[in-house]
């Protein structure tokens, strides 16, 4: 039987509420949604929507290496944006973190995201899966 572990880092966002920054189960990683805010600071990013992305997906990093895991074992991406017009700059930052074959995604514009940010972004990790090198994640798969 499957038990739910907490992860956490401080080098991602602390939850700010009834939430985990992630929570591995079974074979998968499920983080939170990661908006764009520095640990580091304290502050969330004032840039654009690039560097907005980029700060998002390095919380998002830290988390999973937190857990063992890495951007490589990233199966599906929920991306929320404030303005579906960003879309092309989303996406020019988010292949830096995701080059082929990309993971799974779904990407909708919302009304309003936590504290009025551009961008937020969730992650399903399978680590063990999609490297040879890390032999197998013990999930019975055949992986």
């Amino acid at each position: 039987m499957h038990e739910k572990k907490v992860i956490s880092t401080d080098k991602a966002p602390a939850a700010i509420g009834p939430y985990s920054q992630a929570i591995a189960f079974g074979p998968l990683i499920f983080t939170s949604g990661q908006i764009p805010f520095d640990p580091a600071t304290g502050n969330l990013v004032a840039g654009d929507i690039q560097e907005q992305t980029r700060r998002s997906l390095e919380n998002i990093k830290a988390i999973l290496e937190a857990a063992g895991a890495s951007m490589e074992q990233v199966v599906k991406t929920t991306v929320f944006v404030k303005d579906m017009n960003d879309f092309e700059k989303i996406n020019q930052v988010y292949g830096e973190y995701f080059p082929n074959p990309s993971p799974a995604r779904s990407l909708v514009q919302v009304a309003r995201l936590p504290r009025d940010v551009g961008i937020e972004i969730e992650v399903i990790a399978a680590p063990g899966h999609g490297h040879a090198e890390s032999g197998g994640g013990g999930c019975g798969c055949g992986h």
